[in-house]
């Protein structure tokens, strides 16, 4: 069965530990790279047409308002997924759920006959509610 890792990452300006470091690579792309390293797997980063703030406040308003607008930020390419039976989909915890970004991609992707497998990231925020299979399965 073929499997693709699909991911939004943020690096930039981040809360680590107490304090804010600059990282050219966020956590969950890291994570991601040692996923595809240990597996082969393909893997595809979602990047928003406009990014978020690299400062980390900035940065927290603007998704905060995603989150509260129910946006769906525009990505700049889509992946094609219709050569892969499974999809790794890897994103950081954001107030308890997935970037909006995220669902950007689950509603507009045709994931019919794909089992996909949330992997969430999180530096201390804690899981909170994220989305499982039944928010999933709502977004096809």
């Amino acid at each position: 069965m073929n499997t693709i890792v699909i991911f939004f990452s943020r690096a930039d300006e981040n809360y680590f530990g107490g304090s804010m470091k600059y990282v050219e690579v966020g956590n969950t792309e890291i994570a991601v790279g040692h996923i595809t390293e240990l597996t082969g797997f393909d893997s595809f980063k979602l990047e928003m047409v406009q990014p978020y703030s690299a400062d980390y406040m900035t940065c927290i308003d603007e998704a905060k308002a995603h989150l509260r607008e129910n946006a769906r930020p525009e990505l700049k390419d889509m992946p094609d997924v219709s050569g892969y039976d499974n999809i790794i989909l890897a994103y950081p915890n954001y107030w308890g759920t997935a970037p909006m970004a995220v669902f950007t991609f689950l509603e507009s992707a045709d994931l019919s006959g794909k089992t996909i497998y949330p992997l969430c990231t999180n530096e201390g925020s804690g899981l909170g509610k994220r989305f499982g299979y039944k928010e999933v399965h709502k977004c096809r």
